[in-house]
């Protein structure tokens, strides 16, 4: 077991370096879309005010080359100011005597915020030299970064090395619900999985289908599953290095008495209409294109869905950012929303749904991780977990 931040004392005047993820998505302005990964690491923030550290908040945004002024944290700054009970301070650097000064200048229990740390090709290089000149910042690292503990860089897991350190309490939240999840799973147990590519998710899929009793498969994905079972997709979207890894994953769960539900009907397009009016089909030939699950198929997945005890849920099940095709993702979300299972949303464009669906509030856990979610089910663990501390080699 990791320590968390709760297992840290004495912090009064201490400066503890926290690892925040407040990578929100962003529109072509620089306009920040969504606020859920700044609001779930609120409460490691609180915590730390209220034991009068002073906190240092690091995190990165995108994945700049270099310095991109729509890329700054200025805007999450502001956020900040209004969320929290303290002073809120801005660095638009992340080390040096200049921001040594600024954290001596601070209060106990204010907030300085560093510049997006990704500015810096040093971070995801994890340039150990680089680490050291942040880690010379503070007296405690706390990692609450889920969203990135699949990562090695500097200020994930090179910090972690240099400084006495803990887990945030969003990362410990997060960490105790999907090992539960996956370990100890209420029954029956539906795993849905979307979204494109199968590669990145083929050891998942078989990972889960040791606890899962179902496994809905939607998204583009579907298409190269289909194809796996002899259906004809028209010309929507197919991995054909992976359909050999999808007919396998269907002959494994066939053998393990699993369920694997695949769309039935579809939302296409005629790729040579003139006008590309959407219709549905439930067979997928010539030159139609699939771009969400059909109404046949919407009742067949909800009907699995109702009869959950848990839910774990990654990837749309269709092209939910066009309007057109957006129907099936968002009644599975308020399906899952609206069923009696412990529900657990993991990744970026499924927790968007969800508030898309105004039913965040009817989800017992909102993932911010997409690609650490993923791994840390299939792993069990994640990099920057395991370089923590343990909670037993913490002396009070």
């Amino acid at each position: 077991m990791k320590r968390t931040v709760k297992d840290l004392v004495n912090l009064e005047g201490k400066v503890v370096i926290l690892r925040v993820d407040f990578n929100v998505p962003l529109d072509d302005g620089g306009k920040i879309l969504d606020t859920t990964r700044i609001v779930q690491s609120l409460p490691t923030i609180k915590y730390l005010i209220e034991q009068k550290a002073k906190v240092v908040l690091i995190s990165h945004l995108g994945r700049p080359e270099g310095f991109e002024i729509r890329k700054s944290l200025w805007p999450i700054a502001l956020i900040l100011i209004k969320a929290l009970p303290t002073s809120v301070h801005f660095m638009n650097k992340v080390y040096g005597d200049e921001v040594k000064k600024r954290i001596q200048d601070i209060g106990n229990g204010e907030v300085l915020l560093l510049e997006n740390i990704r500015f810096y090709k040093e971070e995801i290089e994890c340039d150990m030299e680089f680490a050291k000149k942040i880690a010379s910042l503070g007296d405690y690292f706390v990692n609450d970064a889920f969203g990135v503990a699949h990562r090695k860089h500097a200020t994930t897991y090179g910090l972690a090395r240099l400084m006495p350190n803990a887990i945030g309490l969003l990362m410990e939240k997060e960490v105790g619900a999907l090992r539960g999840a996956v370990d100890d799973p209420k029954h029956p147990f539906v795993f849905i999985i979307g979204g494109g590519k199968v590669q990145g998710k083929i050891n998942l899929i078989l990972k889960l289908l040791n606890s899962a009793d179902t496994v809905i498969i939607g998204g583009a994905m579907a298409y190269t599953f289909l194809v796996a079972s002899g259906v004809a997709v028209g010309e929507s979207k197919v991995y054909d290095e992976n359909v050999a890894y999808a007919r396998d994953i269907l002959d494994i769960a066939k053998e393990k008495g699993k369920k694997i539900l695949l769309p039935i009907d579809h939302v296409c397009i005629k790729q040579s209409a003139k006008r590309k009016k959407a219709f549905v089909s439930e067979e997928m030939v010539d030159d139609m294109i699939a771009f969400d699950i059909g109404p046949k198929t919407r009742e067949l997945f909800k009907e699995e869905i109702k009869g959950a005890k848990q839910i774990l849920w990654n990837g749309p099940l269709g092209k939910y950012e066009n309007p057109a095709f957006a129907r099936g993702t968002l009644e599975i979300a308020k399906a899952i929303a609206e069923s009696e299972a412990y529900s657990i949303v993991g990744g970026g464009d499924s927790v968007s749904v969800v508030k898309m669906a105004k039913v965040e509030n009817k989800i017992n856990l909102l993932s911010t991780g997409g690609g650490a979610t993923l791994k840390f089910i299939e792993q069990g663990s994640l990099p920057c977990i395991d370089v923590i501390q343990d909670k037993i080699l913490f002396k009070r």
